[in-house]
């Protein structure tokens, strides 16, 4: 299986840089097996029925991507040198690990001023990533982050504008609880309350997980042969309660559609067992083509990288020839793509 089985040609001005407003009005591509149906997330009711369980990933980001100035006195004199740090995951007592541009301009024991509020230490660097201590921790950090901070865009957006105070409501979902992300499930930005509460109404369920969906989610893909990619990991849990409500639509016929690729990722990972319960800890999972599905029936999610990981999912599920059709049908009729773009709703055949 190559790397060259997932790749497409993508125009430049598909590339998504602002959510449809409202959120519901993105388009939405339904496929079931081979046959595509054109819609808007709107309409998304019109696709579900009585007994299906939508899975939702309640993780929350974080605005964790920071700017800051290094000041050094040295032969010549005072210096300073901008830094940017990205936040990956906290290792408790105010230490995080970091992406830090450009490492080379701090060394260790050097500090960051973000603002007057916010600082940092530079503790280590360990496999290039940097080992940041921050000034304040818990509620303190969590305000002066709010403060300083910008949402970390994905590249293909950042590289294009920088992140502003809007998308600190538009890169977050309705149902954002649990701090700890430093990328959104992008799927989920498409729901609002409105259409939160007309699906309940008639008649389907929801349950959350939580995935913090980590910066590794945008890595490429770096061999030819994908089956010996390594998956970065992320921290997730399946509870108690999410568990028995999925067991539960399983076992009276209902169809399990997970919103997004990090919920179909855990809820898979909680099965690899054997048999699908509470889950708790690190997965790496990595979906593609010939992984057997245990638990999702569909999956709602958005229009994804060439020759990326998560295309490798979407055709895991669909099958290669399909998602290859899918993707030519959006192209050809201007979806948007990416973070910020429309979404497809998946059925296998």
């Amino acid at each position: 299986m190559k790397l060259s089985d997932f790749d497409f040609d993508l125009p430049d001005h598909l590339i998504a840089t602002r959510p449809a407003v409202p959120r519901t009005s993105a388009r939405l591509l339904v496929a079931r097996g081979d046959e595509i149906t054109d819609a808007r997330v709107s309409e998304l009711a019109q696709f579900l029925r009585r007994g299906d369980r939508l899975v939702l990933n309640d993780t929350k980001v974080i605005p964790a991507r920071l700017t800051g100035q290094r000041h050094r006195t040295g032969a010549q004199g005072q210096t300073s040198a901008r830094i940017e740090v990205t936040l990956l995951e906290p290792r408790g007592d105010g230490v995080w690990t970091a992406l830090i541009k450009p490492l080379k301009k701090l060394k260790r024991g050097e500090d960051v001023v973000f603002n007057a509020d916010l600082s940092a230490t530079l503790q280590d660097v360990v496999e290039g990533q940097g080992l940041l201590a921050f000034n304040l921790t818990g509620h303190d950090f969590d305000l002066a982050l709010n403060a300083a901070g910008a949402m970390p865009l994905p590249p293909y957006i950042a590289a294009k504008r920088p992140a502003d105070a809007q998308d600190k409501q538009d890169y977050q979902t309705v149902f954002a609880r649990k701090k700890g992300a430093v990328a959104a499930p992008t799927a989920s930005l498409h729901f609002d309350a409105a259409l939160l509460a007309q699906l309940a109404d008639m008649g389907v369920d929801f349950t959350h997980v939580t995935l913090h969906v980590g910066a590794g989610t945008f890595l490429p893909v770096k061999v030819d042969d994908v089956t010996t990619h390594k998956m970065h990991s992320e921290w997730g849990q399946v509870s108690d309660r999410a568990a028995s409500e999925i067991a539960a639509t399983k076992a009276s016929g209902g169809r399990v559609i997970p919103v997004g690729t990090t919920a179909l990722r855990l809820i898979e990972t909680a099965a690899q067992r054997g048999e699908f319960g509470v889950w708790q800890g690190d997965t790496d999972i990595f979906i593609y083509p010939g992984f057997d599905f245990q638990v999702a029936d569909g999956l709602m999610t958005n229009f994804h990288l060439p020759k990326s990981t998560l295309m490798m999912l979407v055709s895991a599920l669909m099958g290669q020839q399909t998602v290859r059709g899918i993707y030519d049908h959006a192209i050809a009729a201007q979806y948007r793509f990416f973070s910020y773009g429309d979404a497809s709703l998946l059925f296998p055949k």
